[in-house]
Order: C-alpha cells, then sequence, then structure tokens
C-alpha cells in the first residue's frame, strides 16, 4: 500500500471518530479530492448524457468513492458525516456526473424494514465466534469459501473485510488459488457439502487428514465443517429474506437514473423511493387472498384425528417415505436460468458449474439416511462437543431454538398449536437430503405444504441464489413477514444438521 492509498484509507477511517473536528477534517479532504476528480472529467454540457467515471479513465474509482459516500449517507451514525455527504452527491451531481442510488430501503428487498430487524437480529446469535482450533483468519477465509459457493456476495464482503481486520493476508483473497495449501484442499469438502453431501465419503475425510505437512487434525477439521455447513444455511437465510448487499458493494447501487420524476439526492438519505409503492401493491395483493389459513389449519385438525384414530405400518411408513423423497425431486427451484457469479464471488472457489443435483437422477441410488443408524442426538452431538469443546451444546440448543420456536399464531388466528406445521417443514428439508425419520407419517407433508410452498422452500435450501421475491410472495400470503422469517429459521437450521449429519457420519466412520 502506497503512502497515498494509506492517507486515504486514514481520512475514511476518521470518518469514525467521536471527535468532530477530527471528523470535518477528513470530510473536508475527501471532498476535495471526489471535487478534483469530478473536475477533471470536464464541464459537461447539459445536452450530453450524464457520464459514469468509466473503468480505464483516471477516475475510475470515482464511482467506488461515490458508493461509499452514499452508505454513508445513509448508514454513519454522525449527523454531521451523513449531512456532509448528501451535500457532496448533490454537489457532484450538480456538476452533471451520475451519482448512485440504494437499489433498495432497508436491509430486505422482500420484507419492510419495521418487521424485519428484530427477526433478523435474533438470528445474529446463531454465529459461530467462540474460541477453537483454527485461527481467527482461517475462520473468516473459510466463512467467504462457504458463502461464495452460494454467489452469496452479502456475507463474502462481511468476512473480507473482517478476514482483514483480523490480519489475514490480502493475497488470499485474490483468489482459492492464492490460499495456503491446506485451505485450498477444502475445497471439494465445501463443494460437495453445499450441493450434494449425500456424496460425501470417509476417502474425502482421510485425504484432508492424511495430506502430510497440509494435514488437517481432527478437531481442526470438525471447526472447519461447522463453519461450513453454517455459512451455507446462513447464505440460504440470508437469500430467502432477501438481504441486499451493502449499499457501497456490487448490488447495493446503481449508476441508472432515478425511474420516478422529482426524485432527488435527499430521498436517498431519507430512504423514499419507489419501494413504497411496491410494499402498497403487495398489502393490496394480500387482502385478495382469502381463506388459505383456514384451510390448513382444517388439515391440522384432521391429520391429528387420524393419528389419534389409526396408525399406518411400518412397511406403508416406509412407503410415504420414497414417494415423498421422488416427489421432491419433481419440484423445480423455480427460475431456471443460471445464476453466473461475479469475478468478485467465483474467485473465493472452484468448479462454479458444480451445482445442486437431486440424488437418484438417471438410475443413481443413493442410500436413505435412517435417523435411527445415525442421528444428531445420539451420535452427532457427542462427536463436536468431544472435538471441539461446547459447541456441540451451542449448537444443539440453536437447533432446538429454531425448531420449538412459536408465538402459537397463524397469520390473524392466536392459541394455535404449530408443532405439527414446524414438524412437516423440518422433515421435508432432511426428506430432500434422503434423511428419514423412521416415526414420521410422511403422507403429512402432502397435505401441510402446497406446491409454491415446496419450490420456494427447495429453492432456498437447495439453489439459494436463484430465490425470487415472486416466490416470497407466493407462499403463506396471509401470514405476517415475522412467521415467514421464523420458516426461514427452521430452514436454515434444518438444513445446517442435514449436511452435519452427513459430515459428521463420514468423520465417524473414518475414526472407526
Amino acid at each position: 500500500m502506497d503512502i497515498q492509498d494509506q492517507d486515504a484509507t486514514a481520512r475514511w477511517e476518521a470518518l469514525g471518530s467521536r471527535d468532530a473536528r477530527s471528523r470535518g477534517t477528513a470530510m473536508e479532504h475527501i471532498s476535495q479530492e471526489v471535487m478534483r476528480r469530478v473536475e477533471s472529467i470536464g464541464p459537461i454540457p447539459a445536452t450530453v448524457p450524464s457520464p459514469l467515471a468509466t473503468a480505464g479513465h483516471p477516475t475510475s474509482d470515482l464511482n467506488d468513492i461515490l458508493a461509499r459516500l452514499l452508505m454513508l449517507s445513509k448508514r454513519c451514525p454522525f449527523d454531521d458525516v451523513r449531512e456532509r455527504c448528501v451535500w457532496l452527491l448533490q454537489n457532484v451531481q450538480d456538476f452533471g456526473v451520475r451519482i448512485p442510488r440504494p437499489l433498495g430501503n432497508g436491509p430486505s428487498r422482500f420484507i419492510p424494514e419495521k418487521e424485519y430487524l428484530e427477526s433478523f437480529l435474533r438470528t445474529q446469535h446463531y454465529l459461530l465466534q467462540m474460541d477453537g482450533p483454527l485461527s481467527l483468519h482461517y475462520r473468516h477465509y473459510i466463512g467467504i469459501m462457504a458463502a461464495a459457493r452460494h454467489q452469496c456476495s452479502y456475507l463474502v464482503n462481511l468476512h473480507v473485510n473482517d478476514f482483514l481486520q483480523v490480519g489475514g493476508d490480502s493475497k488470499w483473497l485474490n483468489g482459492l488459488d492464492g490460499a495456503p495449501q491446506k485451505l485450498q484442499a477444502l475445497g471439494e469438502l465445501n463443494k460437495i457439502l453445499a450441493h450434494r453431501p449425500w456424496l460425501l465419503t470417509k476417502a474425502h475425510i482421510e485425504h484432508l487428514l492424511k495430506a502430510e505437512e497440509h494435514s488437517w487434525s481432527l478437531a481442526e477439521l470438525i471447526h472447519a465443517v461447522v463453519l461450513l455447513t453454517h455459512y451455507h444455511s446462513l447464505a440460504s437465510f440470508t437469500f430467502g429474506c432477501g438481504i441486499t448487499p451493502e449499499i457501497h458493494s456490487d448490488g447495493g447501487h446503481t449508476f441508472r437514473p432515478p425511474s420516478l420524476s422529482q426524485y432527488c439526492v435527499c430521498d436517498i438519505a431519507n430512504g423514499n423511493g419507489h419501494g413504497h409503492l411496491e410494499e402498497r401493491r403487495g398489502n393490496h395483493q394480500v387482502s385478495e387472498v382469502s381463506g388459505e389459513v383456514e384451510v390448513l389449519m382444517e388439515r391440522m385438525k384432521q391429520l391429528q384425528e387420524c393419528r389419534d384414530e389409526e396408525e399406518a405400518s411400518q412397511e406403508e411408513m416406509a412407503t410415504r417415505f420414497e414417494r415423498e423423497k421422488t416427489e421432491s425431486m419433481l419440484v423445480a427451484t423455480a427460475e431456471d436460468e443460471e445464476c453466473v457469479p461475479s469475478r468478485d464471488v467465483s474467485r473465493h472457489f472452484e468448479d462454479p458449474s458444480y451445482g445442486y443435483k437431486d440424488f437418484s437422477r438417471r438410475g443413481e441410488h443413493v442410500p436413505t439416511f435412517r435417523v435411527q443408524d445415525y442421528s444428531w442426538e445420539d451420535h452427532g452431538y457427542s462427536l463436536v462437543n468431544r472435538l471441539y469443546p461446547d459447541v456441540g451444546q451451542l449448537l444443539d440448543e440453536k437447533f432446538q431454538m429454531a425448531y420449538n420456536l412459536t408465538y402459537n399464531t397463524m397469520a390473524m388466528h392466536k392459541d394455535v398449536d404449530t408443532t405439527m406445521l414446524r414438524r412437516a417443514i423440518w422433515n421435508y428439508i432432511h426428506c430432500m437430503f434422503g434423511i428419514r425419520y423412521d416415526d414420521y407419517d410422511y403422507g403429512e407433508i402432502n397435505q401441510l405444504l402446497d406446491r409454491s410452498f415446496k419450490v420456494y422452500i427447495k429453492t432456498m435450501v437447495c439453489s439459494p441464489e436463484k430465490t425470487t421475491k415472486r416466490m416470497y410472495e407466493s407462499f403463506w400470503r396471509q401470514f405476517q413477514h415475522s412467521e415467514k422469517v421464523h420458516v426461514n429459521l427452521l430452514l436454515m437450521e434444518a438444513r445446517m444438521q442435514a449436511e452435519l449429519l452427513y459430515a459428521l457420519r463420514a468423520i465417524t466412520r473414518y475414526m472407526t
């Protein structure tokens, strides 16, 4: 980093100072630098379309600076910095240079901000930041690798910053081939766990544990597996809730002119824009749907009555599982278009064409994973706790919390026992991964989860980067956003546990 870069970094950091004079001085330097770059483009006649700072031009990083100013105008906790950023962006716009604007209001593209934050912040307790076998920079790099597999730039950017803050080598961020051989070797495990965990064998584990000077210890590998599965599932949650990238990152802003007339820079800081129109349209659609919740509640009641009257035989239960597993393969992951990862994300993993594939296509047969033979409660929990003390306990509490969390409401109805519905959602996800509970009647899933809900679940769990707002809005249309966030918590934790079960079973087989 040359002296100029160091000076620029110090100025941006000074905007976070508690001393107002330091903030003012830093802002003055940044303002001068921005206007110097803008003026170097030259005066722009009113008849010429507003230009961007184009790549290759001496001012090619002006766009990055403007995006950062936009982010500060919205997010900086200091009024003086926010106001000065708005003023500076207005000056740049007055000069005829196009300024960025946010692509969304609030953290989520799907969910209105007011209803969202509390539910999202609750999940922050799930992040694994305790002592363990791996160094801090290894942990963040593994988080980057795992989130990148699902093209989740929001999480990738978050952990790139954390990685550098804890002293990580910036050369590793140029691509996976710049990281140590030991981390590169984790690429295959990352790929299989993210997309087809049922293909994991003890040979994959052996390859990592017996790599001579690049070997992983068992404790390190358990830590890595927990991180990989955590960030794969957190990517699902991020896409399922429509979390938008940070304003200054790719996908968080646009240089397109505003679509509404009279849209000005002051609206940027105040968060006004077309998002409110979409919100009103969405509310109008919801009001047109009726009876959905009552139908679901009636089905739950009938299923409970059938349960009380008769119990299906073991053979019938097995048949119903196989039928549901086969049907789950026929559920398309909604949008079929390919998601091409940006270079920023794709450099952190290899083999980008490798993605989710159903486990019994073209005559392949993957044996059913029977929970009675290897369960989290009886096997996985103790293995994790033995090799990575206390983490088994923390994970177990997290799984239980998500599985049992309920406000006993369904949309406008109160005092509802939602146990049957929560179990159907959890077991359907495990069913998609080939995991079977002998004591569960899989016939209930088709009664309780309709087609649009299954499409959302499968997309979010298997190909989360393809989740769309239309899919989010098409299931449970009468339910509150907080209830849908709860669904996303269930999906996140069920997915993590499914991946963990396959990984821990492979490690157990290697050990025995």
